[in-house]
């Protein structure tokens, strides 16, 4: 007999109905369970005619591909060719590949991204519905997106490509809403419009985190009046360096661990055009080995303008450092959702794009929040297909009844039951 390799084993073709990803069947109960196919049923348009594909038919693989590591339309592939997987999730027909490209650019034409951004918006308010957190704490921030497309506008970096807003709530990580931009549109645009955005949404908003693109009077002025305790970084503009001068408490910067940092910090009152009220600032200062070549007391700084009059300035770096958290959540949304990626020329085809990438990834947190146990919450997408995505099985039919045989430890067989049973009893 011919060796095959040099490994002592063959290669055989098989018929059995086998699956390499049984975790995706569990993600799309989750989505089933959350009503996904009836919220994009209610913001799409139906399909121009009895035998065309509707919206949620060219959604529901997008994301059950991106889920299972997917990060280009060619990579639908695997689904469509992965016949157990989608007997078992009543996924009967897909439509061709080479049409996805076109409807993304005719749905984003007609308002899709908006749409979807509507879904996702909903899909996140039934998932707070469960939880039982009293006040939220809203992280802002812009990401590039770098896209070398003929269309992309140029961004502060740099590069060509966009710079979508989002806003994540720190307790759970959900994306509570974004907002898809041209590369050159500022951060600061639309700031005010895009806070009241998220508080109509999750209205159990107590706290507000920014760096400087959220340091506008209008912005601290409505979070005064909504009582809203916020930390932004501020512009170190004439004023604010004036005001620094006049600090004369400084005292070492002290870690929550009691440990000592190489800085010192200091506050002070400042009034602001157009503010109505002073605020306080924070200010860190450390010593620049480069500036002290030119200066006696050369040191750099950090300012962080608050309301949170109840912490004392080390609890208010320390809280507003932790805003540092948002940035992976966005490194989660672009790397482990290939949104880093966009997959068309046109600007309203990428909006749609990149908002089906957001809802994926709500609904990945969904179903680390609602139906796994807690371990599995600080895990990322990456570490969730390996350990639970990525799960061989086995197809077969017992008269009407489908068996889905999983090849894994007891420990990850409890964990599929657990989310079958969880998604069963939910209402």
């Amino acid at each position: 007999m011919i060796a095959q390799g040099i490994l002592p084993f063959k290669i055989e073709h098989t018929e059995e109905l086998i699956t390499p990803r049984s975790g995706l069947a569990l993600f799309a109960e989750v989505i089933r369970t959350l009503k996904v196919d009836k919220r994009v049923a209610s913001f799409f348009p139906p399909p121009g005619s009895n035998r065309g594909y509707g919206a949620w038919e060219y959604i529901e693989p997008m994301l059950l591909m991106l889920e299972g590591g997917g990060r280009h339309i060619e990579d639908l592939r695997e689904i469509r060719d992965d016949e157990t997987l989608r007997r078992l999730i009543g996924l009967r027909r897909m439509p061709s590949l080479s049409t996805y490209g076109d409807w993304l650019v005719r749905m984003g034409a007609g308002g899709g991204g908006e749409a979807m951004e509507e879904v996702s918006e909903e899909v996140v308010g039934a998932i707070l519905k469960r939880t039982g957190t009293r006040e939220y704490t809203l992280d802002v921030d812009a990401t590039v997106v770098e896209a070398e497309k003929q269309g992309a506008q140029w961004t502060y970096k740099k590069v060509k490509g966009y710079q979508p807003m989002l806003g994540f709530l720190a307790e759970n990580g959900l994306c509570l809403t974004h907002e898809f931009r041209e590369g050159n549109v500022t951060a600061q645009s639309g700031a005010l419009k895009f806070l009241k955005r998220c508080w109509r949404l999750c209205p159990k908003i107590k706290y507000v985190r920014s760096d400087s693109a959220f340091y506008q009077a209008e912005v601290i002025n409505w979070c005064q009046e909504r009582g809203f305790g916020y930390t932004i970084t501020a512009d170190q503009d004439a004023g604010v360096k004036e005001v620094i001068k006049t600090i004369q408490d400084w005292k070492p910067l002290v870690r929550p661990d009691g440990q000592e940092t190489d800085r010192e910090v200091g506050t002070a009152i400042h009034i602001m055009g157009k503010v109505q009220e002073p605020f306080r600032l924070i200010v860190q200062r450390w010593r620049d080995p480069q500036r002290l070549l030119f200066e006696p007391n050369g040191y750099c700084y950090h300012v962080i303008s608050s309301n949170r009059d109840e912490l004392e300035a080390e609890e208010v770096v320390w809280f507003h450092n932790q805003r540092g958290q948002a940035e992976n959540y966005i490194k989660e949304l672009k790397i482990g959702f290939g949104m880093e990626q966009m997959t068309s020329g046109d600007f309203a085809a990428n909006g749609l794009w990149f908002s089906i990438g957001v809802l994926a990834y709500n609904l990945t947190e969904a179903q680390k929040l609602l139906f796994l146990d807690s371990d599995w919450r600080s895990k990322t997408i990456a570490t969730l297909r390996w350990q639970l995505i990525e799960t061989a099985g086995r197809l077969v039919r017992h008269g009407r009844r489908m068996i889905l045989r999983l090849t894994t430890s007891r420990e990850k067989f409890q964990t599929f039951l657990r989310v079958r049973r969880l998604c069963a009893t939910f209402h």
